[in-house]
């Protein structure tokens, strides 16, 4: 932070890490002006509790099982009426900082997005809909909650969503073997909340969904803006809807086999 904190904002911090130990600290840093920091650890086996321990007391470990579970008890344990949820690979700037200073001081909504810039190694990527890609990150704690799911669970806000200027960094992508590890991991995740809630699903749909999404974010959305990263983000996360598919067959034929 660039300014020195005077008064504590009230606002509960919530972080979620696993093995975070090379962002954890600057994602600290950038929240030292939030009345609580909470840290919700999924049995990290690096450095990351030992680090997280400099910076808070309110340091829980929880094996994360489904998502959207896993998140509404680590809010559940903060302290304020307003939470801020942060990943572990990102920061808030002072410009956040001061809109959030303001904004939990009115009740005019239940809950705010925040835009996320979003980095692959050190390169900003601003099309292809990744940017401002505003996520809700910013509730009051009582009107807020996330659908209990493995994988992109959509969030339930009792009352008006408002929309904050200033940016999230999001430096979730160190390099492309990482940008790829978590389209790997995200369509088994997929693939398994479609098990989960029944979803029934084919090739046919699966292509289409490839083609329109890299459509979309290729040409739609401008992503040949950013070059080559604009391409590989385009052609992986439509490569996400034909590895997703996969996977759910595999998982399908498998219960069949057992008699599931």
């Amino acid at each position: 932070m660039n300014e020195e904190i005077t008064q504590k904002v009230l606002v509960s911090v919530v972080v979620l890490t696993k093995n975070e130990e090379a962002n954890i600290a600057q994602c600290l840093d950038s929240v030292r002006w939030a009345d609580e920091v909470i840290v919700v650890d999924d049995l990290s086996t690096d450095k990351t509790v030992e680090i997280v321990k400099r910076y808070t007391d309110k340091l829980f470990v929880k094996k994360m099982d489904v998502e959207g579970r896993h998140r509404n008890w680590a809010y559940s344990k903060a302290r304020n009426a307003w939470v801020l949820s942060l990943d572990a690979d990102e920061l808030v700037t002072d410009e956040l900082r001061r809109e959030i200073s303001s904004v939990v001081n009115s009740n005019n909504y239940a809950a705010y997005a925040i835009p996320l810039r979003n980095y692959i190694h050190n390169y900003w990527v601003r099309y292809g809909g990744w940017y401002p890609a505003s996520k809700v990150r910013l509730f009051q704690k009582a009107k807020f909650k996330y659908e209990e799911v493995e994988v992109h669970p959509r969030i339930i806000v009792d009352g008006k969503c408002g929309r904050l200027r200033s940016d999230i960094i999001h430096n979730g992508y160190p390099d492309i073997e990482h940008f790829l590890s978590s389209v790997n991991r995200q369509s088994t995740l997929e693939a398994v909340k479609w098990i989960n809630t029944a979803r029934k699903m084919n090739l046919a749909l699966a292509i289409w969904r490839c083609v329109d999404r890299f459509f979309r974010r290729f040409v739609r959305k401008k992503g040949y803006r950013d070059g080559l990263y604009g391409f590989t983000v385009a052609f992986f996360d439509s490569l996400y809807q034909i590895l997703s598919y996969i996977k759910y067959r595999e998982m399908k034929l498998s219960q069949k086999e057992k008699g599931v």
